[in-house]
């Protein structure tokens, strides 16, 4: 099954995303965690990494909106 959803919904549930990140990251007992030498992953991400990954999506999804807007305005002038 597909999900569909539009451009404004995505980008909305991915900054939502990024709010819910910054409320866990904020919490006393997140950064206590994070702070123990035994919190580890993979790759040395921290939360704080997941919360700019989902900011440069949503940058990136403006930029292909803003494109497409261009090109659909410079597209109508032909007419």
């Amino acid at each position: 099954m597909e999900i569909k959803l539009t451009t404004s919904e995505i980008r909305t549930i991915l900054q939502g995303c990024q709010y819910t990140l910054r409320l866990v990251g904020s919490s006393k007992d997140y950064r206590r965690l994070q702070s123990s030498e035994h919190f580890s992953t993979s790759n040395d991400v921290v939360l704080n990494d997941a919360f700019n990954v989902l900011g440069e999506v949503v940058e990136a999804i403006d930029q292909v909106e803003k494109f497409n807007q261009q090109g659909e305005s410079s597209h109508g002038a032909r007419n």
